[in-house]
């Protein structure tokens, strides 16, 4: 039907031909993620002459990203006093502005006006030395307008969601050429039977998954357990600042202070250099996957990487993640080696001083895998999730067990899931193919080259829609905005909140209010929480799922989705 191979190569095929040079790495400077979503649908005229045969389909890539970066908790948008513009300025809150203005006034060109009060009403209260006048504005939101996460596997779901509002729109048409086909319920529309879609990444998620075994014949990623270490664990925790800098650079690949060593291996260099090295084969071996982890971990995993592998090789390190332990719940012990991490733990994404609110991917996954990946607003004219039926990674670090552990084995004991929703038997494959501008391949190329290897501070979005498919960012907005042009309409990515829950709108609007689902006629809705809240499925399943085993996750407040 398909291979882990045609897929990885179709999705590096359409990041060369499909997505622009802008957004895409500097070359031997930078690299970058990349993941996307894939449609695999059967050849519609299959011969019956043999049906030993393998099904015939044809694989589309329907949405694409790139990215590696979060923005952090203090430049997320909330709500709070509202924030007011006047023929395109936009003055702050709480603070005297004085700008040029062309009102009229009373028998005079005023030039100068100070604005001193904003009230609920929505006027703002302008002096000229002792005359008082009185305008009403315009407002100008700003909630939903950034994109918070804009790692690749968040973009390239987010560019799903966008596709999805798409189909949707040409089922409520009644175009024949849409995914979506008549459900059973007034208004609801359910997936053909005959699609699938598979999820490709090019690196295994950040978060769980990436905590992989590392076996006494491979490069250590981190300097090896020292002795002083041995004798006295407390010294990491004691506030010694150089140690804790030492320990930075240890784990910093780039560093010089880095010691790549390699002990002498209990396998063959034959048989690894023909791909038996743990990163290729690790959990596809006769003997079954290594014991590194409990599958049924609570959802405050306490367990971390056993001591041995199949065939009795010693696990002497882990791959590390950089996500962190969601804050308040059990951390890492942060021991040099096997035990530096504790696996089965819920993780957030790491910012440079700034802390992110956002989830590590390899958690974002295992939650989409219970609750689909269209999420709550679309779920109102669903009649059932949209799963993936597989996730493909590529050539990478890679753990068949820690994926399992991490996108399914977290969840597998969910119970009362209302009806449509469950834990999904989701494929995981891994591709022997390399994505060309990963980490991995860009420092093989450069090799001593001069300069820093830096991660590409843009993310690329594309969807195959026919309008505007391709969207490029940095700093969650679309690249080249200006700190003056960030309060513009012009400053929204297409994938942002605010931007889908208007393609959202649009669709809502195009359907006769008759033919609306049940659950969009009950009240009036109006903001992006009410119209997410009013999915009551969705939050059924959302809810079940956070009390028995997503407690640590991280929830934004309603104030970060109080817009129209």
């Amino acid at each position: 039907m398909w291979t882990a191979d045609e897929i990885a190569r179709l999705c590096y095929e359409h990041y060369e031909i499909s997505l622009p040079k802008q957004g895409k790495p500097e070359p031997n400077r930078e690299w970058t993620l990349l993941a996307a979503v894939v449609k695999i649908q059967p050849i519609s005229e299959q011969s019956c002459d043999f049906p030993d045969k393998p099904m015939q389909v044809t694989k589309e890539v329907v949405s694409m990203g790139t990215g590696t970066k979060c923005i952090g908790q203090s430049k997320m948008r909330k709500s709070g006093k509202p924030e007011w513009g006047l023929n395109g300025a936009c003055p702050g809150n709480g603070v005297h502005v004085a700008f040029s203005s062309p009102l009229q006034g009373e028998g005079a060109v005023l030039l100068k006006w100070l604005i001193f009060h904003v009230d609920t009403d929505c006027h703002s209260h302008l002096k000229n030395g002792n005359k008082l006048w009185k305008q009403r504005l315009p407002r100008i939101q700003f909630l939903g307008d950034i994109l918070n996460d804009s790692h690749a596997e968040v973009i390239a779901r987010r560019s799903f969601q966008r596709y999805l509002l798409h189909q949707l729109h040409l089922a409520a048409a009644l175009k024949q050429d849409s995914i979506f086909v008549p459900g059973t319920h007034k208004g609801l529309w359910k997936l053909r039977p005959d699609l699938l879609f598979v999820f490709f990444s090019s690196h295994t998620p950040c978060g769980d998954a990436s905590i992989i075994p590392m076996l006494e014949f491979e490069d250590q990623p981190c300097c090896p357990v020292s002795r002083d270490w041995a004798d006295n664990p407390s010294v990491e925790a004691s506030g010694n600042i150089e140690a804790t800098e030492d320990k930075r650079k240890c784990e910093d690949p780039d560093s010089p202070v880095t010691k790549k060593m390699r002990l002498e291996p209990k396998i063959p260099a034959k048989e690894v250099a023909n791909g038996a090295a743990h990163h290729q084969s690790f959990g596809n071996q006769e003997s079954g996957p290594p014991d590194v982890s409990n599958t049924n971990l609570p959802s405050r995993g306490q367990a971390a990487v056993k001591g041995m592998a199949p065939g009795g090789a010693k696990v002497v390190d882990v791959y590390r993640t950089g996500a962190k332990c969601v804050p308040g719940e059990a951390g890492d012990s942060g021991k040099p080696g096997a035990a530096y991490h504790q696996v089965g733990l819920f993780r957030v994404k790491p910012g440079r001083g700034d802390r992110t609110c956002s989830m590590s991917c390899s958690d974002k996954l295992a939650r989409w895998n219970i609750l689909g990946c269209q999420g709550a607003l679309l779920m109102h004219f669903l009649e059932e999730p949209i799963y993936l039926s597989a996730v493909v990674i590529g050539k990478c670090p890679y753990s068949q067990e820690a994926m399992q552990r991490a996108l399914t084995g977290r969840c597998q004991n969910i119970l009362a899931l209302p009806k449509g929703f469950g834990v999904q038997e989701v494929k995981l494959q891994q591709s022997t193919l390399l994505f060309e501008q990963s980490r991995c391949a860009v420092q093989a190329k450069r090799a001593d080259g001069p300069g820093r290897l830096v991660p590409c501070g843009a993310a690329i979005s594309w969807s195959a829609v026919p309008e505007q498919p391709l969207d490029v960012t940095a700093n969650g907005f679309p690249q080249g905005t200006t700190k003056k042009g960030i309060r513009s309409l012009q400053a929204r990515s297409r994938i942002s909140k605010v931007e889908l829950f208007r393609s959202f709108q649009k669709l809502l609007s195009s359907i006769s209010e008759d033919k609306w689902p049940d659950s969009l006629r009950v009240r009036k809705l109006e903001t992006y929480q009410e119209f997410k809240e009013a999915a009551s499925a969705y939050q059924e399943a959302w809810n079940v799922l956070q009390k028995q085993a997503f407690a640590s996750w991280i929830r934004n407040p309603p104030d970060y989705h109080q817009f129209k």
